[in-house]
């Protein structure tokens, strides 16, 4: 038989849970993994959009969640196993910022966002690692998080966002080494810049994109499929044996 190579990248008969997936690379990432095959759990806070989103995708559920809650975050993971049955893959999307100078941010505003972008992906990547391992065949953590996880943000004076995304980027790597003997990947995904609600003014603003584009060595902001290879290789059998790793697509942003 001829080798098929693209077979690894198949998500059939397995479960992924998204956060943060009622808009922007939340919901295209839901998109992907429903495409290879994957039965997909929609998490946000803004069940509506994630009800239209479903309704598009072959086999999706959507489940109110804001992972800043506790009682939140066990909720979506007992939905999941009640739904499915299983979890082979989490996507710790969801995430905040707070643009504003270090010395103006106050000691809530970061410890908010700390919440939002460092705690909640711990809490639920614990929640998810205890099922996939109690399955007997692992599973793959994808931590979304930046290429302001490996840089600074210079111009853009967010600490908080940067702290929570380097944090991130060091947590993936201290998860992939605890569980890796039990078969669980972590990994990180870390996007450049991208057109998201989060990252719009700069989009809508001339200024904004004139900054993306020198910065980037390729002197353009990422496409909106330009995340779709690198997600679903974290995601699936095609990475088996990568764990730990920060897989940045930035346009060359954070190499200079």
């Amino acid at each position: 038989m001829p080798l098929d190579p693209l077979a690894a990248f198949r998500l059939d008969g397995r479960v992924a849970v998204v956060t943060g997936a009622s808009s922007g690379l939340g919901a295209r990432f839901a998109q992907v993994l429903d495409g290879a095959g994957a039965s997909v759990v929609l998490a946000a806070r803004r069940l509506d959009r994630l009800e239209s989103l479903a309704a598009g995708l072959r086999d999706a559920h959507a489940v109110r969640c804001d992972v800043a809650d506790p009682a939140d975050r066990s909720a979506l993971i007992d939905a999941t196993i009640e739904r499915y049955g299983r979890i082979d893959v989490l996507v710790n999307n969801a995430g905040t910022t707070n643009v504003v100078p270090a010395l103006e941010e106050t000691d809530d505003d970061f410890a908010e966002v700390l919440a939002v972008n460092l705690t909640a992906p711990f809490a639920l990547a614990r929640l998810a690692a205890t099922r996939m391992i109690a399955q007997g065949e692992g599973g793959a953590v994808v931590n979304v998080a930046s290429m302001l996880g490996v840089v600074a943000s210079g111009r853009i004076p967010q600490a908080s966002y940067t702290a929570s995304k380097g944090g991130l980027v060091h947590l993936t790597r201290e998860l992939a080494a605890q569980w890796a003997r039990d078969g669980v990947r972590v990994n990180a995904l870390g996007p450049g810049w991208f057109a998201s609600e989060m990252t719009g003014g700069m989009f809508e603003d001339d200024q904004g994109l004139a900054f993306i584009r020198r910065g980037a060595p390729m002197g353009r902001p990422g496409e909106e499929h330009e995340l779709d290879g690198a997600l679903l290789f974290l995601a699936s059998a095609a990475s088996s044996y990568v764990t730990g790793q920060t897989l940045v697509v930035d346009g060359g942003w954070s190499s200079i």
